[in-house]
């Protein structure tokens, strides 16, 4: 090519000339910009511990016809931004289909190895239901993979392969990660093996509204996250794990800027149970809360003197938080010294500890802090904290008094009213009526059923009209109502002066 008059010069006279594009020269050139990360040296030392999952889930009936990836979680519909978990090209969803049998279904993932000796993890959802997994290392050896145990609640698993001295990542301290620190993720998506991206930690702590997962606290990060890293490793910037690429929020279906790691500490925590039993066992309370956080209205009501904590609704018979002496109203502040500023906060502390565990409660009662010594018991199922299996409501009672104070008319419930809702003998009043503006937008409804006013139980109307006398207009009243729909839940009520 032909440079321009003033960009060209003799050669000899002094002074370099000018290299022609496509031209190699003999001192790298400077970097324009300076004080960017480069993370070449990183990649390079971790990458090698980074593989490649495929997994093969054979032809099986389902109830109605193969998912997508879009249907991870039911009724998404509904929901305009959900948690998603990617998978890679050609995935059809493990789980209950149509009436035919589905076809044999390939999915793609990522993990990485935390062992010489051939352990690898990465998430449940990779390997869930899968005939066959295959695991690739970077120098394109593959194995066939063993499923040591895999933990639905974590969506974290265990695999072995068998070898001998191959290249493993660290594990960092999980406490140690802050938001605004550096984060890189490896990752095969769309099946790109050995794929790098970067950005920072966004938030940590966060819990995930759509799926069974209230025992993660994860770590919110910017990296793109796309079908196929699912399970691959996070990194800080000394190369060391710091999370387990899971899910990401999307309303697309792509990636959007917010993806979810596991903590580390909390995937080496269920690790080891795998390791040592083939399951995970986590620790129960044995309370049930309102999943979202105490208003303002509620914390004047119970003289709170902040919304933090988790609202206690119901204490399972029997567990370790009923022996404690924990009753419903108490409102959870700290586990083991640690503050729980929102009901979110405390299902991971307690569900990461073994049975048997002893922790210390605080809850603010009746205006001032106590703590309780609780031994935790083995978690169940169907007492999973954040909220009872729905119960049948109770049907609406008719007639009744005049309306309260609150503007509740309200009518004694029968024996057998009592057995349908799971309820003690003289438990509960019914809702017959809502003619009170505030008590309506409580969200209260006929059917509803008034278990205490404040801490003080009511098994009667009568008991109900006690416990109202007094109150009067702009004073906030606290009543724990179980749902015609099933579930117990502290409403706040600050009647006016028209009610």
């Amino acid at each position: 090519m032909v440079l321009p008059i003033a960009t060209a010069r003799p050669a000899g006279d002094g002074v370099a000339a000018t290299p022609l594009a496509g031209q190699a020269t003999a001192v790298p050139a400077q970097p324009l910009v300076s004080g960017l990360p480069d993370f070449t040296r990183l990649v390079e030392q971790v990458g090698p511990a980074v593989v490649k999952i495929d997994t093969t889930m054979g032809a099986r009936r389902a109830a109605r016809g193969a998912q997508s990836p879009d249907d991870a979680f039911p009724g998404d519909d509904q929901i305009p931004e959900i948690f998603r978990r990617f998978f890679g090209p050609g995935f059809q969803m493990p789980g209950p289909g149509g009436q035919g049998p589905v076809p044999r279904g390939r999915a793609m993932g990522t993990g990485f190895l935390i062992s010489d000796d051939g352990y690898v993890l990465t998430n449940h959802h990779v390997i869930d239901s899968a005939d066959e997994v295959k695991v690739t290392l970077s120098d394109l050896r593959e194995f066939t993979a063993k499923v040591v145990g895999s933990d639905e609640r974590s969506d974290v698993a265990l695999l072995k392969i068998e070898g001998k001295g191959l290249p493993v990542l660290r594990t960092a301290n999980g406490s140690a990660v802050k938001p605004g620190q550096w984060a890189v993720a490896i990752g095969s998506p769309f099946g790109l093996e050995q794929s790098v991206t970067a950005g920072i930690v966004s938030a940590v702590g966060r819990s995930n509204p759509y799926a069974n997962q209230q025992y993660v606290p994860f770590i919110q990060t910017d990296v793109a996250i796309n079908q196929g890293n699912s399970g691959g490793p996070l990194l800080n910037t000394a190369g060391e794990v710091i999370g387990i690429n899971s899910q990401i929020f999307s309303n697309s279906g792509g990636y959007m800027g917010v993806s979810f790691a596991i903590p580390i500490d909390v995937a080496m925590n269920v690790v080891g149970q795998l390791k040592d039993t083939g399951r995970v066992q986590r620790g129960q309370l044995g309370v049930q809360f309102q999943a979202t956080g105490i208003t303002s209205e509620q914390a004047r009501g119970f003289g709170l003197p902040d919304t933090l904590g988790a609202l206690v609704s119901e204490v399972v018979p029997g567990s370790p938080a009923e022996k404690a002496g924990i009753e419903p109203g108490d409102v959870i502040r700290s586990a083991d010294g640690v503050a729980i500023r929102q009901p979110s906060d405390l299902p991971p502390i307690v569900g990461n500890k073994v049975p048997g565990t002893k922790m210390t409660i605080g809850v603010f009662r009746e205006g001032r802090e106590r703590t309780f010594d609780v031994t935790l018991s083995e978690l169940d199922d169907s007492t999973v904290a954040g909220g009872p299996a729905p119960r049948p409501g109770a049907p609406a009672p008719d007639g009744g008094a005049g309306a309260n104070v609150l503007g509740l008319v309200t009518q004694d419930l029968t024996e057998a009213q009592r057995r349908q809702l799971g309820l003690d003998a003289r438990e509960g009043v019914g809702i017959a009526r809502v003619e009170g503006l505030a008590a309506r937008e409580a969200g209260l409804a006929p059917g509803d059923v008034v278990l205490r006013v404040g801490r003080t139980p009511v098994g009667s109307a009568a008991a109900l009209e006690r416990e109202l006398r007094g109150v009067e207009a702009g004073e906030t009243v606290m009543l724990l109502v179980r749902s015609r729909a099933g579930g117990s839940r502290f409403v706040a009520i600050t009647p006016g002066g028209d009610e």
